[in-house]
């Protein structure tokens, strides 16, 4: 039974992007696995508070994330 888990900075992704990335991870997952496995495989995107996750010891915002995607 796979189970993926993906931590991200809450309020950066939309509930449709979410969903977008648990079809295609699911979609990786069984391109190595197997196609039978789908109906047993989990993808779990958990949202850690804006601010409360660090990169190089700096904490990162959900607006920092918006201003380094557009860079």
């Amino acid at each position: 039974m796979p189970l993926v888990q993906i931590k991200g900075i809450s309020g950066y992704l939309s509930i449709e992007q979410k969903q977008e990335i648990i079809r295609k991870v699911t979609d990786a997952v069984l391109s190595v696995e197997g196609e039978g496995l789908r109906s047993v495989t989990w993808v779990l995107i958990e949202d850690v508070p804006s601010g409360a996750w660090g990169v190089g010891g700096t904490p990162v915002s959900s607006d920092d994330l918006r201003a380094m995607s557009k860079a």
